[in-house]
Order: structure tokens, then C-alpha cells, then sequence
């Protein structure tokens, strides 16, 4: 797996470590080979994510997370060396806030964005309550196995 970050320097190594390790757990839930693939991660402020929620999904409002998914199974299926899944733009200040909210780590809060961010590129989505049931139980496992459990 390879993680494209929009400022390496400015992602703390323990975090991008996680986000490494969590990005092959989600591609190895879905039986794929994880050292082909690739995806794109962002951090942008409250201000720059509404206008991509508003321009995207004409929903203006701040949002924690947005994924734009360019996964095609066609594509994973030849023989190319890289495979992009897709991008995330994660917006550290609602995952701050969150965060304190829900009384756990900004890092564990940031690591399930992107979690579920990952699985959207892969394909899954919550518009109802049974692709939610699915979806949530698929991040539990990865945040589990990564040792980053509610609570």
C-alpha cells in the first residue's frame, strides 16, 4: 500500500504508521493485495471541506471526512503495478472536536475516519441500515485489530 500525502512532513509518523497499517487491513478484508494499491490523503481546515462537501455533494455543511473513490475491480484485475483506491480529505479540526466529544483520542478518532474512509473507496457506503451494519462491523474489526477499540 502506498499513502500519497498532501504534506508528509506535517503527518506525525506514529500517525502515518497507523494509517499504513490500517489501509492494508481494510484492502486484506476485501481479499486484495495491498502492496498494489494506493490512495491519497488530505488534511484541510472547517472552511475548505465545506466547499468540497457543498461542490461534491451539494451538502453545505462542515463534515469530518470525505471520500472520492476511483477504485475499479477491472483495473485491479490486470497486471498493473499500482492501483489507485482513491482520495480522503480529512478535516483535523471536526476530528478534534469529535474526538473530545465522543471522549477518546484524536488519534484513534483520526484513524477511524480513516478507516471508514477506506472502505468507502472499497465500495461500501451506510445509506441503509444494513449496508451500516455491514460497514460498522468491518471498521470495528480493523480498529480492533489495530488495537484502537472504543472506549
Amino acid at each position: 500500500m502506498y499513502i500519497y500525502f498532501d504534506d508528509e512532513e506535517r503527518v506525525d509518523k506514529k500517525i502515518s504508521a497507523q494509517m499504513y497499517a490500517a489501509a492494508a487491513l481494510c484492502a486484506r478484508e476485501e481479499d486484495l493485495d495491498d502492496d498494489r494499491l494506493s490512495l491519497s490523503v488530505s488534511f484541510v481546515d472547517a472552511d475548505e471541506i465545506q466547499r468540497l462537501n457543498r461542490e461534491y455533494r451539494d451538502k453545505d455543511a462542515v463534515t469530518d471526512v470525505l471520500s472520492f473513490p476511483q477504485f475499479d475491480p477491472y483495473e485491479y484485475m490486470q497486471d498493473w503495478d499500482e492501483v489507485a483506491l482513491g482520495d480522503v480529505v480529512i478535516c483535523e479540526e471536526r476530528a478534534r472536536q469529535q474526538a473530545e466529544e465522543y471522549g477518546h483520542s484524536y488519534e484513534r478518532e483520526l484513524i477511524y475516519l480513516f478507516v471508514h474512509s477506506c472502505f468507502h473507496l472499497l465500495g461500501y457506503d451506510h445509506e441503509t441500515e444494513e449496508e451500516k451494519k455491514v460497514m460498522r462491523e468491518k471498521e470495528e474489526k480493523v480498529m480492533t485489530e489495530l488495537d484502537l477499540r472504543r472506549g
